[in-house]
């Protein structure tokens, strides 16, 4: 019987307390390959000191690095000095990586995100040039506003691309960005998915959902909008609650999430007189999050920018109306009038018109089934899981 191949990852944050579409799609892919033929070692931070330094979690075994202190349910919520150990992370990462290569034979990096864990895969590739490195792009933020903030150290933020092996990006939009930042072949294209098996309809009766729209305060004949987003700007949560106030008084809108704009959004919300309309549901669990957004009607987010947008993909799984912007890698999966609504970013009057488009469309229930059958048929974590294992065989 063969050993199997250790692959080093290097991922900023991690399971359990941070988990975002990146953390997701590391865990999906990870827990779905064969033990006996992978086994995976994870370098993040601490941050929340009541971690461990290392624990298994699926079929990862992770390594904590920096110091930690007391943080919320989202790495936005770091409180000084915590964000500090982001500066530190590639060189404790890269530091890391080489004491745990000397006891494993590592045969690829993989680096999620080219953000601080490219930094220290790329430190670790200089050290260690034989071993393979694997870039994903899951990068949310606008482009332009990536490249500010790298641009003191831009010479080496492109070296990340071109030391890169392969690149595999999660919209052909990351892709271009891969490209042009100087990756010397062509990166592939492998999107974030969804486990529809948790998510199909059919598991969920018609009691269950009345008694969890009660849970969140929605009556029989309101309308619920929902969202599941970190409460940031590029995510235009506030454009939606500007739009709720043009909306009829029944629309209400959930918000799954925690951000540093949660103040900034509740005071709009009573400016704006719409704070019985707005129901702030805060962190849930991947795993809970299914039956909240099948208690709900219209899944919106109006993103100012998206890498890829993991949240839509499962609302679609969840046979929920979408509507969202056409920016980013959306428009690789958003078709207006075929899989889901568009409506413009920052215009909250464009969020009025589709949301009154949606409740209106005699065709919505075909569009809403069109979308949950490219769900199932391109987004199922199965199929993006071989498709990864395809690129780790070959690289």
């Amino acid at each position: 019987m063969h050993n199997p191949k250790k692959i080093l990852i290097f991922s900023v944050v991690y399971y359990p307390k941070f988990v975002g579409g990146a953390e997701v799609a590391v865990k999906e892919i990870t827990d779905r390959l064969n033990k006996d033929e992978y086994e995976f070692h994870l370098i993040s931070l601490l941050l929340y000191k009541r971690l461990p330094r290392e624990e298994k979690i699926g079929n990862v075994i992770i390594y904590r690095v920096g110091f930690g202190g007391e943080v919320e349910d989202t790495a936005d919520s770091m409180k000084f000095p915590l964000h500090y150990n982001k500066y530190l992370y590639p060189f404790l990462a890269a530091w890391h990586g080489l004491k745990l290569a000397k006891k494993h034979d590592f045969s690829l990096t993989w680096a999620i995100m080219a953000n601080y864990s490219g930094f220290g895969a790329l430190f670790f590739k200089l050290l260690k040039p034989k071993i393979p490195f694997l870039l994903t792009l899951q990068e949310g933020d606008p482009i332009d506003y990536i490249k500010r903030r790298v641009l003191p150290v831009y010479p080496l933020f492109k070296m990340i691309f071109r030391k890169a092996d392969m690149i595999q990006a999660i919209s052909h939009y990351l892709a271009k960005f891969g490209k042009d930042m100087g990756f010397r072949s062509e990166p592939i294209v492998i999107p974030n998915g969804v486990d529809v098996k948790n998510f199909q309809f059919s598991i969920f009766n018609f009691q269950e959902r009345q008694k969890i729209r009660e849970e969140l305060g929605l009556k029989e004949e309101d309308v619920a909008l929902v969202t599941t987003s970190r409460l940031v700007i590029k995510n235009g949560v506030g454009d939606v609650v500007k739009a709720l106030a043009k909306l009829e008084k029944n629309i209400k809108f959930v918000i799954f999430g925690e951000g540093y704009l949660k103040e900034k959004l509740l005071n709009l919300a009573k400016d704006l007189n719409v704070s019985d309309r707005v129901i702030w549901r805060g962190f849930v669990s991947h795993d809970l999050m299914p039956k909240y957004l099948k208690a709900c009607d219209i899944f919106i987010r109006p993103s100012l920018s998206e890498g890829f947008g993991n949240s839509f993909i499962e609302a679609f799984a969840c046979r929920l109306p979408v509507i969202a912007t056409s920016v980013g890698g959306i428009p690789d999966f958003l078709f207006e009038n075929k899989t889901g609504y568009f409506c413009e970013p920052e215009n909250p009057e464009s969020i009025v018109k589709t949301v009154n488009k949606v409740l209106n469309d005699p065709n919505k229930e075909e569009i809403v089934e069109n979308a949950y059958n490219m769900a199932k048929e391109k987004y199922d974590w199965n199929l993006i899981a071989s498709q990864m294992r395809e690129i780790f065989g070959s690289i």
